[in-house]
């Protein structure tokens, strides 16, 4: 099997990752991919955004399979162009990719399909999102509509700070802004692959968005993730499938635009019952690192069927017992004002702590050879263990191991067995 790639973040060495670990995968090509991923496939400098330029590759190379990553190709469009030339594509369509690109649209569709989430309402001016705070009132959540890479949210009991975020996200292209009611409890991260009408649940995660321990500070993509949740309620996975993740995905083949990918299902877990917080149409960085750790069936299989709308004949995928953490370095002042260009030391070293590795996200050479950060989030560390407090122990001890000036980790990635509600 020929795979493409597309992306260049942490989420895509996962994924590169496990595709190239099946004895199937003949050719693992990542456009553009990272320094990291280099002796897992054939790194493509070409711009993952040009979808003729994806096709071109796709078609010169007899790609049996496109995987796309990142969610700003898929908005785009570039999906669409691989699947109208023939090939097999794990990824939505421009329309199903507006589940992420709109959250003003993932409400209308979860409104028809009534699956249950926050009460909401999509301003359009900085008076209709002033009446909208004190209508739904404190803790303001505040939402950008478009893509934001995870940081589009504000979540506070300030509301000047609110107001100014609302302002903030209407300046933006397409001018609106969505206001939420606050969802209490700890929240879930659940993956299903869809193919168009089956849906495949994988095992829960759970990411921390905050930049610093404790929950404080900013919102980010994500610095760190664990799975197995075992505090979770028995079933959460068949629940979701039946509850949000099916009417959503029967939704949109009602619409005439089917979705045929990863819906990422951002979940709360309130008292008043399952909640979703928003979808994502692509797999989430930092949860997938810990969710393909503990994969043991084939994922270039599992893409494939759903790419090809065969997912209903696929077994049940298996699992591995042991838990999966994730521990992510970020650079000097990310979120807020990030330094990038510092070198990385201490790689073979924290490479060398037994059941963990390295995934790279913000990475790259420098003219000497360097291994410098190129992005907020640099690089995570990813552990195994018996269970999740021996798998923290092993990736703490790895990121120790790493060096780059002024960067920082929350020290507290699964210390505790309960979610973050924020």
């Amino acid at each position: 099997m020929n795979i493409l790639l597309l992306g260049s973040g942490g989420r895509e060495h996962a994924l590169a990752r496990s595709l190239k670990a099946d004895s199937k995968v003949e050719r693992l090509l990542i456009v553009p991919g990272n320094p990291g991923m280099a002796e897992l496939g054939e790194l493509v400098a070409l711009d993952p955004m040009d979808g003729q330029a994806m096709v071109d590759l796709a078609l010169r190379e007899h790609v049996d399979l496109a995987v796309i990553g990142p969610e700003a190709p898929l908005v785009a469009g570039v999906g669409q162009a691989l699947r109208e030339a023939g090939v097999p594509v794990f990824g939505p369509d421009t329309e199903a990719a507006q589940l992420e690109g709109s959250k003003a649209f993932a409400k209308d569709v979860m409104a028809a399909a009534g699956v249950p989430t926050a009460e909401a309402r999509v301003c359009t001016d900085l008076e209709a999102v002033s009446a909208a705070l004190s209508e739904l009132g404190s803790p303001y959540v505040v939402k950008a509509d478009g893509l934001a890479a995870g940081k589009g949210v504000v979540v506070t009991s300030d509301y000047d700070e609110a107001l100014e975020h609302g302002r903030k996200c209407l300046e933006q292209q397409g001018g609106q802004v969505l206001i939420e009611e606050y969802l209490d409890g700890p929240e879930v991260s659940l993956f299903c692959v869809c193919d168009g009408s089956t849906v495949v649940p994988l095992e829960a995660a759970q990411d921390f968005k905050r930049a610093y321990d404790g929950q404080t500070g900013p919102n980010t993509g994500g610095m760190g993730a664990y799975s197995p949740l075992t505090w979770v309620p028995d079933g959460l996975p068949q629940r979701v499938v039946k509850v949000v993740a099916q009417p959503v995905v029967d939704e949109m083949a009602r619409r005439g635009t089917p979705f045929v990918g990863l819906l990422y299902c951002g979940l709360a877990l309130t008292s008043g019952g399952l909640r979703v917080v928003e979808f994502n149409v692509r797999f989430g960085d930092p949860e997938t690192q810990v969710v393909l750790a503990r994969l043991r069936s084939s994922l270039p299989d599992l893409l494939l069927a759903a790419a090809t709308g065969t997912l209903d004949q696929q077994p049940p995928l298996e699992w591995a017992e042991d838990a999966a953490v994730t521990v992510v370095l970020a650079a000097n002042g990310y979120p807020l004002d990030t330094r990038t260009g510092g070198v990385i030391t201490g790689i073979d070293a924290a490479e060398s702590v037994p059941d963990a590795y390295l995934i790279h996200a913000g990475t790259k050479l420098n003219e000497d050879g360097d291994l410098v950060a190129s992005g907020g989030r640099v690089l995570s560390v990813t552990a195994l263990g018996k269970d999740v407090a021996t798998a923290r122990a092993q990736a703490y001890e790895a990121i120790k191991a790493l060096h780059l000036e002024g960067s920082h980790y929350r020290s507290d990635i699964a210390a505790s067995m309960d979610a973050p509600t924020a």
